[in-house]
This record gives structure tokens, sequence and C-alpha cells, in this order.
């Protein structure tokens, strides 16, 4: 298995931008997780995943182990609007939330991109290199490729691993070979999954 620069190197030390393909990944799962767009600041936003964390005992139970501490009595007052939660508590509640529907959306996603075997394709490109020395940047082109097994990705952004998940990327495209292994990539869904 080749080693990707990510892992042992400063990552865009000579002036290449992007970001790591793992973190790619974790953004367009995000992206099909289907958070609320509301933001928290608005009194919707914050009601809609109040709700989502408070709708059954089940739910505040894993909203309580993702962080949100909170006394029911808190909540009802929230809810309710009585009282506004703080600055530090909004934080709470929207890594709360993200966790919870992360969780509840993971076996959806998994299936949705395996697509029963058929997996998604996906579109890699490299990191931007427009700022990099002549001498230190590498030709690569964008690369396409069809991911089949996505049970671990998937796995992984749920439960918030980030070291995982970049293992489990880096397991998917050590296959694209050496012109890979030689820059960091970034990947992008050629098409929508199915």
């Amino acid at each position: 298995m080749e080693t990707m620069p990510e892992r042992n190197i400063e990552f865009g030390l000579y002036g290449a931008q992007g970001i790591k393909g793992h973190e790619a990944v974790a953004r367009r799962l995000d992206d099909l997780a289907g958070y609320v767009a509301t933001p928290i600041t608005a009194r919707r936003g914050l009601l809609a995943r109040l709700h989502y964390l408070t709708r059954s005992d089940r739910s505040r139970d894993r909203a309580r182990d993702a962080g949100l501490t909170v006394t029911d009595r808190t909540l009802k007052a929230w809810l309710e609007g009585r009282r506004s939660p703080s600055r530090a508590n909004l934080a709470r509640i929207e890594r709360a939330y993200r966790a919870v529907r992360r969780e509840n959306v993971a076996r959806y996603l998994t299936a949705r991109l395996n697509r029963a075997g058929r997996g998604t394709r996906i579109e890699i490109h490299p990191l931007n290199q427009s700022q990099v020395d002549r001498p230190r940047q590498r030709v690569v082109d964008y690369r396409t490729m069809n991911i089949r097994h996505w049970d671990r990705l998937v796995q992984a952004w749920a439960a918030g691993d980030e070291r995982d998940l970049d293992d489990a990327w880096v397991d998917q495209i050590v296959d694209l070979g050496s012109q890979w292994g030689s820059t960091s990539t970034s990947p992008t869904w050629a098409s929508r999954p199915d």
C-alpha cells in the first residue's frame, strides 16, 4: 500500500490549496444528510433542531450522549420561547443535532451509495497547484472511480471519527496508483447517487 502525502508531509506546504480527500467526503455526506437549512440563531431553526432532538425518549437519550446535557425543564422553556439558549448551548444543540442526524441517516446513506453492489461514481480532483512553484508542481488530471463499498466511510462519518474516515478513504483510493499517491485529492460526486 502506498503512503498518502497528507500522512507524512505538511499538507499544503508548498502552496497547494484544497482540502484533504476524507474531509471532502465528510462534507458531501453532510450535504446528503439533509440537515435543517435555517440557521440555529433563527427561532425556526432552533425549534426544528430541538423538536428533532426531543421527539422521543430515544432521541433525548442520544442527544444527551452527544453532549446536550440540560434539564428537561430547560428544554421545555426553550421550546415554549420563555428562555433562549446561551451561545455555548446553541453550539451544543447544533453539535448534538448533527451527531444524532448522522447516526439516523447512516444506514440509509450506506444503502443509497452502495446501490445494491453497483456503487456510486465519483470524480477525484487534485489540489489547486497554481500557487506552487513550477519545479514542485505535479501533473495530475482528475479521475473518476466507482466506490462500491461505502459502509466503512459512512460508519466513520456517522461516528465523527476523522482518523477512521481518513483510513477508509485511503483504502478506497490506493488503487489509483502513484499519480494520486503523489498529491492529495478532493472527491466530488460525478453524478447524484440514485
